[in-house]
């Protein structure tokens, strides 16, 4: 079938237009809503959060702690929404334990500057890692670029689970040099973690399973390296999470 041609503009993108007299070319609302369309294409986002947003974010209602706790989690994300590019940090670090609503929050704040025009890419921290080492050439001693560099040129870069892969020399050194290079080209990361960190008011303690002994869980300087660590919180906005029941479940009622 063919394409239908845009009545206004005739497939040109662009319309002419006339004001006092003058007349002038102007985009036209099919380049802009092709353009959203594109935008939403190319950015990874998984189905399951296609429709992430602000507005069904189910905030907890049986707990006032939690509650006051998240709202104020939620506000963050949704200023930092609103206020993009002119913040004070340029990008969003949400950190909590599993199933808080840390990636729904993330994702929704990504599609409402989406739907401005500025363009971002979600990539699962673990899965770019493993895309990254796949394409390395053990007879060239290279590796495709293709992940690294669409993770470093994206507009806006959105981090799911970042530190949720064993640590290696390796794994540390391409972390490192992902953050610090958009740390110091001013571009946007939006990262999410499950592991805590004293400077976010997170323990990193927690009851073992014989009496008298604690464990130690694992930190995010001891997952990603104390430099990236440091560049995440140069560049971000920290945002906690509180202990709540699982997001999922919540959200399912």
């Amino acid at each position: 079938m063919d394409e239908q041609v845009c009545a206004m503009c005739q497939g040109t993108g662009w319309r002419i237009v006339e004001r006092g007299g003058i007349s002038g070319a102007e985009r036209c609302e099919c380049g802009i809503a092709n353009r959203a369309r594109q935008i939403k294409d190319r950015s990874g986002i998984p189905p399951l959060y296609a429709n992430a947003s602000l507005e069904n974010f189910v905030l907890p209602q049986d707990n006032p702690v939690a509650n006051r706790g998240m709202t104020a989690a939620f506000m963050t994300v949704r200023s930092y929404a609103r206020e993009f590019p002119v913040v004070d940090k340029p990008g969003l670090l949400l950190i909590g334990d599993p199933g808080t609503g840390k990636t729904h929050l993330a994702v929704a704040a990504l599609r409402i500057l989406m739907s401005r025009g500025f363009e971002g890419v979600f990539f699962d921290y673990q899965n770019l890692l493993e895309r990254i080492r796949a394409g390395y050439d053990p007879a060239s001693g290279a590796s495709s670029r293709e992940a690294y560099q669409s993770a470093l040129d994206a507009e806006i870069l959105l981090l799911d689970d970042l530190g949720a892969h064993r640590v290696t020399d390796w794994v540390e050194d391409t972390v490192t040099s992902l953050i610090t290079y958009r740390c110091n080209q001013k571009k946007p990361l939006i990262a999410t973690t499950n592991l805590p960190d004293p400077d976010a008011g997170l323990t990193v303690d927690r009851p073992a399973s014989l009496p008298g002994r604690t464990d130690y869980r694992t930190t995010l300087s001891e997952r990603i390296g104390i430099r990236a660590r440091s560049r995440l919180y140069e560049m971000c906005r920290v945002v906690r999470m509180p202990a709540v029941e699982d997001y999922r479940m919540r959200a399912r009622r």
